[in-house]
């Protein structure tokens, strides 16, 4: 892969948490679980992460603006061992960003749940598993002192489904595990077979505006009242509600209010959003977030990284599109596709880093393995090379050739290009080719420059004069940048 980079020849710990928890308890029911004077000591607002105060289309951290790009080895990184050299690693190449499910899945061998497991083998729901939380709370430390974002979602909807996993056979929350409610109590099943897609489990229908369950939604309410506050406490988190959600709009909705009102509690800012499940962005589901700024400040779109091709880059222009009347950062946390994955080959997940980043996108991050290519050697080479054509090319004001009209002589998918306002550009070319780039400052003396990706190396700049158009040729097939 290779990027052709132009210009002008002329051109110039975690804080403290004070309060209390009680749990009142009726027979084996949580009444209530009252995380009481939240009041986190945080940092300057200008230092937390939060959308750029000069384009709210990107994110600014510690007061300057920041584009989020990682790549890491699982979803749940507060659950691996020696997580500090993994996070060692990731900024090693200039990866900036993780996703962090909060997720359990004891099958893997290290993995703990929340609550604590008794003599017996089943669970309380009513008390903590000090080992889940000390991991998350070391986690967030590390990656503060690191300076990586960290974006945290709240619920995976595998954790509660058996369609492809014993996940929820296994789970805390199923009746024959724990010693709190009972199927009949609870409305919750033994066993779920259908893809969690399908919403089968009503545990996602227990927030008041749906079906209120006032068995199950306290150990909810719970669970997310002890993590935020962990979580409040630090300025670099996200939050999103779910894992590719097909939920009811309300589900989403009740979760974001209750982040919303204990950020408040806390006088801290949050910046919350969620994931649906559907790939097509201009679906209706992505219009619950799109067309509610008030209540999701950041969109993520990361299912869009299905698609292939030209179809992944219109899609998400379309977005960036839609969302001019309430501009907000764009992110997509999860990058499908590997040679060992069910979502496209390495090659695909590989061009839709790119041209996302190309693109508008505000952060992007390779999906773990094995649908995704994680924190391995080619996503290292990826990210690095990345760094290295941002510290040439200014991304804060380039603006995407949307529908590559500057681009002549171009196929579908052959190539991609930004501008920048003071007359550079950044083309990528997904595998090789040769395009004729129109440019705005004619009869001037251009340079260009050739990023080989894969290799991380740059060309020596080369001076072009250009009277209407640029013959850009990649010196080879794969990844470049010009």
């Amino acid at each position: 892969m290779s990027v052709a980079f132009l210009q002008p020849w002329s051109g110039s710990a975690r804080a403290a948490v004070v309060g209390s928890e009680r749990l009142l308890l009726a027979s084996t029911v949580v009444v209530a679980l009252v995380a009481s004077a939240l009041s986190a000591s945080p940092c300057p607002a200008q230092d937390a992460i939060r959308p750029w105060q000069e384009d709210p289309r990107f994110w600014e951290h510690r007061g300057r603006p920041v584009l989020l790009v990682g790549g890491s080895g699982d979803d749940n990184l507060f659950q691996m061992p020696e997580v500090e050299k993994h996070l060692d690693a990731m900024v090693a190449v200039g990866a900036n960003y993780v996703r962090n499910t909060m997720s359990d899945r004891p099958d893997k061998g290290f993995e703990v749940y929340p609550f604590r497991q008794l003599p017996s083998g089943k669970y309380d729901l009513a008390q903590w598993n000090d080992e889940y939380w000390d991991r998350f709370d070391r986690f967030l430390r590390a990656t503060a002192e690191r300076g990586i974002i960290v974006q945290i979602e709240l619920w995976d909807r595998f954790d509660y489904a058996d369609s492809r996993s014993t996940n929820w056979t296994l789970h805390p929350y199923n009746p024959k595990n724990n010693v709190n409610y009972t199927a009949a109590e609870s409305g919750l099943k033994h066993t779920y077979r259908q893809h969690p897609n399908n919403n089968e489990n009503p545990f996602f229908r227990a927030v008041p505006t749906l079906e209120n369950n006032e068995v199950v939604l306290p150990y909810q309410q719970a669970q997310i009242d002890k993590l935020l506050s962990y979580s409040l406490a630090h300025s670099h988190v996200l939050y999103c509600i779910d894992n590719e959600t097909s939920a009811a709009p309300e589900w989403p909705e009740y979760w974001a209010m209750r982040i919303r009102q204990r950020a408040e509690e806390a006088g801290v800012e949050v910046y919350i959003t969620e994931m649906w499940d559907q790939w097509d962005p201009k679906g209706e589901h992505h219009r619950r977030t799109f067309d509610h700024p008030e209540r999701y400040t950041f969109v993520d779109i990361s299912q869009n990284n299905h698609n292939r091709g030209q179809a992944h880059w219109d899609n998400l222009q379309w977005v960036r599109d839609y969302l001019a009347r309430h501009p907000r950062p764009l992110n997509t946390v999860k990058i499908y596709g590997a040679d060992t994955g069910r979502f496209g080959n390495s090659r695909d997940g590989a061009e839709r880093f790119w041209r996302n980043l190309l693109g508008g996108a505000a952060g992007t991050r390779f999906h773990r393995p094995d649908a995704g290519l994680g924190l391995s050697e080619q996503a290292r080479a990826h990210i690095r090379s990345f760094r290295m054509l941002e510290a040439e090319f200014e991304f804060f004001g380039a603006v995407p050739d949307a529908s590559s009209e500057r681009l002549h002589s171009r196929e579908p998918n052959e190539a991609y290009l930004s501008v920048h306002p003071d007359h550079r550009y950044a083309v990528y070319f997904p595998n090789g080719g040769q395009v004729e780039l129109a440019l705005a400052q004619q009869d001037a003396d251009y340079r260009v420059r050739w990023l080989d990706i894969l290799h991380s190396r740059w060309s020596e700049a080369k001076s072009a004069a250009v009277e209407s158009a640029l013959a850009l040729a990649c010196p080879g097939g794969g990844h470049w940048v010009a």
